[in-house]
């Protein structure tokens, strides 16, 4: 084995560094590749398809190394960040060319999913959470910030509601104290462990206090919420050490309670389609596609996140309501706040840029032209704005003196970075005037030089030429070597002639060059001095940017609602549901205009609070069952809905139970998926609630699922905790027998229409219990062979004909008693029969037709 002397210094200088930071992936600047070493490398290799080579580092040192370009850093960076991985990116600090020895090397940043900042690797129109989380006994503290628009907010909240709060923010990156454990989430995420004491209140208050310059935390609003002032002095725990330069983004700390919001589970954002929609998740098919027609990246995340948190305040849904009807009702000022801020760039991302020291010359530029349009998008407001909007249009702040800065600092079209020079505005700074001045002096002196020495010698193909090497020379061919001055000083030898230099040339060489230098240290001085001065603004910018982001949606909420003949709600303080022609705004768009079948719901706590909806499949159940809960998740929003009216009280959650899955991460069977979602509707639901239920207990046995079908339908309509609204879509035609015994249940079914042998759906609501469930009919739509057809209808008459001679109904369970079904009832001659059997004698297949006989005998009571 090679002794550590063997080892080459870059070897030595390797390790080094990798040694402070032994668990993220270490890329390693060598001139024009970031290398990665040993297991890194392998890692690297296997995770960007790249190959894995070696290097000699030494005496019997040769060491894995796999390599990627640097100048498509960003592009792999994203693929190791997507698998999860964290990188550390090691730059050279020196420049090699006036390097001696080894060129000197640092980690510059460390990348993690929670605290990217490249453009390119960010969704413009989601925000890029990095999430803490402090778990103590009941209690759970959160705090996520999003560095690149410098929201940082922190919460505390019962543990049993971490996962929901969790999945609505869907983390780029999860940071937990080592050891900690937490429900188990239904997303999957970057999971960090960190050592505790970054977590301990006083270290991680301490933090606070010294970052935001305070005494207290008291106007932070979290001076009592210990769990969350843990979380959040974690996260800037975390910051300082993988991206310090971040820091300066994070300027304000705010505190908000989940009881303002209605959560909304994982299973209940998956039924109703919020974000993606579609059997494959596809984002174009989801309620946010249909409502997103913002114009800006900020107007999008803002967008997403009020559809996220739909409001239980009253007062604060009318505010919303407000501003978008104003908008609907004024359609040339809507217009002309689409037009502009779709002319707006993203403001906050470019501010927190140009707060980092990173932003470009054209993102400077890209600021200042978004600020510039400010006071055109006040003006769509008028002069004197009424109530409504009267606020927003105030929020909406031009910054003059960020936009003045920028203006008289960077040329209008500037280069893309501040190497390429030629940044700074003449007139800006006095000596980086003279300097261009001189350089353009020395530049004309040089091209005339040509011209003139072709005189002077009289060599007519004598040329002035530049190259890197050996910097400006002339050139003289073998045949007019004889005529060449005395004042040449011979430079290079060339097959076909000579390149020389003169005194004066090279004087006006050093200028142009010296000049060169110092113009680009000049101008990268000056636009770093910008960009502070930029930062210095961030939050007047970052306030207007949140004015233009509210303006954004709520030009797409009134856009989408005149398209879409949207009507706004009306909000009581009671618990009704009253919805007149109301529509899926999902549906409706994807089919001809005008073809949707719109509904009506009547939904109350004292009248109708329980709905049991029947019919076929394909006949519009599931439609109807999601439009109504969308409707109201729209309403709170603070958007129109697509209806003809909508009368309502605030819903305080929206359970759904919809669909046929299995969870495969947890190995749970479809049914028991089922029941565990039923479960937590059943003991987490409020008589404010609104609960959505399709086909409970169809994943076991009929009697078991009717059963258990049925005794949930009793227990929503009995227990005094519940009494919340309830649509409840069943096959079980049995459970239609609730409406004759329990006083707020009703009957509403699927109209069908039947004509000469043919079925139509006609995807119409109306009172009473479907009779038939027509999935015979279904079966053929479906492309059924003819003779399975035929075979159902037959087995199908058969069997409605002997029910219906044999007629039983189930004893409905009276409010507040407990009943406890009979299992088996006495029927003897079954009985007999199924003792007399000669069950080892028969086969497989007639002791299947034999049960399925006794079966169908026991149910209609035959034998008794």
């Amino acid at each position: 084995m090679a002794g550590p002397m063997s080892i080459t210094p870059l070897r030595q200088q390797y390790l080094r560094i990798k040694r402070q930071f032994p668990d993220v992936l270490l890329l390693f600047r060598l001139g024009d590749f970031y290398e990665t070493f040993d297991d890194d490398a392998r890692v690297a290799a296997s995770a960007l398809s790249i190959a894995l080579t070696g290097r000699e580092m030494g005496k019997g040192q040769r060491v894995p190394m796999a390599g990627i370009p640097a100048h498509a850093l960003d592009n792999y960076l994203g693929r190791l960040l997507a698998k999860g991985h964290k990188v550390a990116i090691c730059e050279q600090t020196t420049d090699p060319e006036e390097s001696k020895g080894l060129v000197e090397r640092e980690v510059v940043r460390v990348v993690t999913p929670g605290t990217v900042v490249e453009p390119n690797l960010l969704e413009q129109k989601a925000n890029n959470y990095l999430v803490s989380v402090v778990v103590e006994g009941g209690l759970a503290g959160v705090a996520y910030v999003d560095i690149t628009t410098s929201e940082f907010a922190v919460t505390q909240l019962p543990l049993e509601q971490l996962a929901t709060e969790l999945e609505r923010l869907t983390p780029a990156e999860l940071l937990l104290p080592k050891g900690t454990t937490i429900p188990e989430l239904k997303i999957e995420v970057t999971r960090t462990a960190r050592e505790a004491q970054d977590f301990y209140l006083e270290d991680a208050t301490e933090r606070l206090l010294r970052h935001f310059g305070v005494t207290t935390l008291e106007a932070y609003g979290c001076a009592d919420l210990p769990l969350a002032a843990r979380a959040a002095g974690g996260i800037l725990a975390y910051l300082t050490e993988m991206q310090k330069t971040s820091l300066a983004q994070v300027t304000a700390l705010s505190t908000y309670s989940a009881s303002a919001y209605m959560a909304l589970d994982p299973q209940t954002r998956r039924n109703l389609e919020l974000t993606q929609g579609g059997r494959w998740g596809a984002a174009q098919h989801s309620l946010l596609s249909v409502l997103d027609l913002t114009k800006t990246a900020m107007g999008g995340r803002l967008l997403r996140r009020w559809l996220s948190q739909p409001l239980l305040d009253r007062r604060a849904i009318e505010e919303r309501l407000d501003v978008a009807q104003w908008l609907v009702e004024h359609a040339t000022p809507r217009a002309k706040a689409i037009a502009t801020v779709g002319r707006i760039s993203d403001l906050e991302r470019l501010v927190n840029r140009a707060r980092a020291g990173i932003a470009t010359p054209r993102e400077a530029v890209a600021l200042r032209r978004g600020l510039e349009l400010l006071p055109e998008l006040r003006e769509v407001f008028g002069q004197e704005p009424p109530t409504a909007v009267e606020g927003l249009r105030a929020r909406l702040r031009p910054c003059q003196e960020a936009v003045d800065l920028v203006k008289a600092a960077i040329v209008e079209e500037p280069p893309a970075m501040v190497a390429d020079g030629d940044v700074i505005k003449p007139g800006f700074n006095e000596e980086l005037d003279h300097l261009r001045e001189a350089s353009r002096n020395a530049k004309s002196y040089l091209a005339n030089l040509e011209r003139q020495e072709r005189e002077k010698t009289g060599i007519k193909s004598l040329k002035v030429g530049y190259n890197r090497v050996f910097g400006y020379y002339i050139e003289v061919s073998n045949a007019n070597r004889g005529q060449v001055p005395e004042s040449y000083v011979r430079k290079q030898t060339l097959v076909g002639g000579e390149r020389y230099i003169t005194p004066e040339l090279k004087e006006y060489e050093s200028l142009i060059l010296n000049a060169q230098e110092r113009m680009l240290e000049i101008e990268s001085a000056l636009f770093k001095q910008v960009l502070r001065q930029l930062a210095g603004y961030g939050d007047a910018i970052l306030g207007t940017a949140a004015a233009v982001a509210e303006t954004d949606v709520f030009a797409a909420f009134a856009e989408t609602a005149a398209r879409g003949n949207y009507t706004r709600p009306v909000l009581t303080e009671g618990d009704e549901l009253r919805i007149v022609n109301g529509r899926h705004p999902i549906v409706e768009r994807s089919i001809p205009l005008g073809e949707f079948v719109p509904n009506d719901t009547e939904l109350s706590g004292k009248e109708s609070q329980v709905v049991i909806l029947t019919g076929p499949n394909m006949g519009g159940k599931s439609t109807y069952l999601r439009q109504v809960g969308l409707i109201v998740l729209l309403a709170q929003m603070g958007s129109f809905v697509p209806a003809d009216s909508v009368r309502m009280g605030i819903a305080d959650r929206v359970f759904t139970r919809v669909g046929l899955q299995d969870d495969l991460a947890t190995g749970q069977s479809t049914f028991m998926v089922e029941m565990v979602e039923t479960a937590h509707i059943l003991n987490n639901a409020t008589p404010r609630s609104l609960i959505i239920l399709d086909e409970i207990g169809r994943g076991t046995s009929t009697y078991d699922g009717l059963s258990i079908a049925r005794a949930v339908a009793e227990f929503i309509h009995n227990h005094p905790r519940l009494g919340a609204k309830t649509l409840f879509a069943t096959h079980y035609h049995e459970l239609t027998e609730l409406a004759q015994v329990l006083p707020r249940v009703k009957n509403y079914h699927v109209a069908v229409s039947e004509e000469g042998g043919k079925v139509a759906f006609l995807h119409k609501i109306v009172p009473g219990a479907a009779d038939r469930s027509y999935g015979v009919h279904v079966a053929q739509l479906a492309g059924m062979p003819k003779p399975v057809i035929a075979r159902a209808q037959e087995v199908l008459t058969t069997l409605e004909s002997e029910k219906a001679g044999r007629p039983r109904r189930m004893r409905a369970e009276a409010p507040q008693v407990q009943v406890q079904m009979r299992l088996f009832a006495q029927q003897s001659k079954t009985l007999e029969e199924l003792r007399r059997l000669d069950v080892s004698g028969m086969t497989p297949l007639e002791a299947i037709t034999k049960l399925y006989e006794l079966q169908e005998r026991a149910k209609a009571g035959g034998g008794a």
